[in-house]
């Protein structure tokens, strides 16, 4: 009894992390090119295959997580998610101890662990797996049951899968968790985060040159003792270790970080979120924008002649006959999917969002 319900529960587990994978495999995509980045692992000739890895890999969590809800191939199964397990383990404390990666994304935007979470998470699944190992080692051999229900299941649970990640690729995530989903008050939640803002505190690693002794003060500490820094002082700030640490937890909200600029520093978030219509057209990478889609979705934004409306990039000048701003890339992603993209507010609520190609065939 208990090797079945624990079989069952780290099946879904894996079954729910693929699932919230698979809506927004893009949004995963993203999150392994900061893996592969020269911040982190320096691979940047994965970069640009991070999408086909991120498909992989949600096959691979979907498609195991299934069998081993059905008991099927038992000891393959058993062995390859030991083996995704022990590299999640690997990434995750990666991240968590050198501090590279705040975000693994092992359930996208559903649940936001922190690395160490993510970290002692898979320790706990490869802890369940190897039991899972011994528990069912007497049935590896056995001869399986091949039911017509296992077999409808099977191309039922597949055919799924490829239509989700399709749908996420091709157009916008099936289920939006982000912030930025459609019926989101922009305007009320970066109240919410003015009201309770997160506070953080500047720390110094000092050393007394005549003991060697170190310690770390925060920035209030060391102001108001004076015998860190009045003449004469044995204490000396140690270069490269001063660092800035959260000590309260406000309201979180990616919000936060819409901040698009004119070309002369000019702020439009108030302008935008002030609107009683605005749209706005995004590209995270202008480079690779289709040029007749951006074009088209372009003249169409311009025949909303009362909207407030402009083209924003993570460079300037990418928009043609639209106004156009900056911001940054990241930002721009947790909004979007695709690229490009339009956006559309009404007093800086999020009534509409598509890639340009759908928001074109919408118009036509």
């Amino acid at each position: 009894m208990f090797k079945n319900i624990l079989r069952v529960v780290i099946a879904l587990i894996f079954l729910v992390s693929g699932f919230v994978k698979a809506v927004d495999v893009v949004g995963f995509s993203f999150k392994l090119e900061e893996y592969f980045s020269p911040a982190v692992f320096n691979m940047p000739f994965l970069e640009k295959q991070a999408l086909l890895i991120a498909i992989i890999v949600v096959i691979l969590e979907l498609v195991l997580g299934f069998f081993l809800l059905l008991k099927s191939y038992l000891k393959f199964t058993l062995y390859a998610l030991l083996a995704l397990c022990v590299f999640f383990a690997f990434l995750t404390f990666y991240s968590a101890y050198f501090n590279v990666v705040t975000d693994c994304g092992c359930f996208g935007d559903a649940l936001k662990l922190t690395p160490w979470q993510s970290f002692w998470k898979d320790i706990v699944l490869l802890i369940g797996l190897v039991l899972l190992y011994f528990l069912y080692k007497n049935e590896f051999n056995a001869p399986e049951a091949n039911s017509n229900i296992k077999k409808i299941s099977s191309v039922f649970a597949f055919v799924v899968m490829v239509f989700v990640i399709n749908w996420g690729i091709t157009h916008e995530p099936l289920i939006d968790f982000r912030d930025y989903k459609i019926g989101t008050d922009m305007k009320l939640e970066r109240q919410k985060i003015e009201k309770n803002p997160s506070i953080f505190k500047t720390y110094y690693v000092l050393k007394n040159e005549k003991s060697g002794e170190a310690l770390e003060v925060n920035q209030d500490e060391y102001v108001n003792d004076k015998k860190y820094w009045e003449t004469g002082s044995p204490w000396k700030i140690e270069e490269g270790k001063t660092t800035s640490k959260m000590t309260k937890q406000g309201y979180e909200s990616e919000i936060g970080k819409f901040k698009p600029e004119t070309a002369d520093g000019k702020d439009l978030t108030e302008e935008i979120l002030n609107a009683p219509k605005a749209i706005l057209i995004f590209a995270y990478k202008p480079k690779e924008t289709n040029a007749d889609i951006l074009a088209k979705a372009e003249e169409l934004i311009k025949q909303e002649k009362s909207a407030f409306m402009y083209g924003i990039s993570t460079e300037p000048n990418t928009f043609k006959t639209i106004p156009n701003a900056t911001m940054d890339g990241t930002a721009i992603k947790t909004i979007a999917r695709s690229n490009p993209f339009v956006l559309t507010l009404e007093n800086g609520k999020i009534v509409d969002k598509r890639s340009a190609e759908d928001y074109i065939k919408q118009k036509k």
